[in-house]
């Protein structure tokens, strides 16, 4: 039986590669840290031949160096990691060329005279902004940067949500908002998220989580948007499974485990 300091790991296809010394064990994990940008205890074990406790010291070493963040049953490069009080300022100047892409994808899958229930983030922003081209909608929604960006001549109302103020996110949330309007509905929930993985869609506040998946149950079908710094990546709140999103839209191919979680749940995916 292999030790602590001298253990045998082996390929994904579970051939031995002989010895492997823990610091040599390490640097093969932040090189495929590096290529997948995520991975999980489960796959570790099986690449490496060691035990879960040998790939949790492991984790918690490298994440103590910097090199990656730990998170509920693997790990995510630290360079991924959404942080949750990030303002939405911040978040509307990073990547904002795949957003505006991922927005005009996103806003030609609505159509003319829909309501359209809108959540918070930087992205839904951009694609609150890209609805030029449309006429008549109706939208609803707790973001109060959105009434702003939208073309006049593409709306008929806005409707914003109650709620205690967030301003981090700039947001409205509680008991007062989405929850108490009763008999609300919308033909199409447009919504980002903090992150996204094999569970679903996920948020750092658990708060947003709550409300975001208020929109989803109200409306016929959902739009995800998402630019690709959030794929595989598992955030402290996860709203919904994937079941429950009808469209992913991203600038950039799920791969992977992913790919064929939304292949399996149906979601058809846009990569612009």
């Amino acid at each position: 039986m292999a030790d602590a300091k001298t253990e045998e790991y082996r390929t994904p296809s579970g051939e031995p590669r002989g010895p492997a010394l823990p610091a040599r064990r390490q640097n093969r994990l932040i090189a495929l840290l590096g290529e997948r940008g995520h991975v999980t205890v489960p796959e570790l074990i099986g690449l490496f031949g060691v035990s879960r406790d040998t790939i949790r010291r492991d984790l918690v070493v490298l994440e103590e160096r910097g090199l990656l963040v730990r998170t509920h049953g693997g790990a995510v490069r630290s360079d991924r990691l959404v942080r949750v009080d990030t303002t939405v300022g911040l978040r509307m100047d990073a990547h904002v060329n795949a957003k505006r892409r991922i927005a005009a994808a996103g806003a030609r899958l609505v159509r003319d005279g829909e309501t359209l229930i809108l959540n918070g983030g930087s992205t839904t922003c951009y694609f609150a902004a890209a609805l030029g081209n449309h006429r008549n909608l109706t939208l609803v929604t707790n973001n109060l940067r959105i009434p702003p960006l939208v073309p006049e001549a593409s709306v008929r109302a806005i409707h914003v949500l109650g709620g205690a103020y967030w301003s981090v996110s700039q947001v409205t949330i509680g008991t007062v908002g989405l929850q108490s309007v009763a008999g609300i509905r919308a033909d199409t929930a447009v919504i980002g998220t903090t992150a996204l993985s094999r569970a679903g869609p996920s948020m750092g506040r658990m708060e947003e989580a709550v409300e975001t998946l208020g929109m989803i149950n109200v409306a016929d079908r959902t739009i995800l948007l998402l630019d690709s710094s959030k794929l595989e990546v598992e955030a402290f709140a996860r709203v919904a499974p994937l079941g429950r999103i009808q469209h992913l839209v991203t600038d950039a191919e799920p791969n992977g485990r992913l790919a064929e979680a939304l292949a399996a749940a149906r979601v058809q995916v846009t990569v612009c």
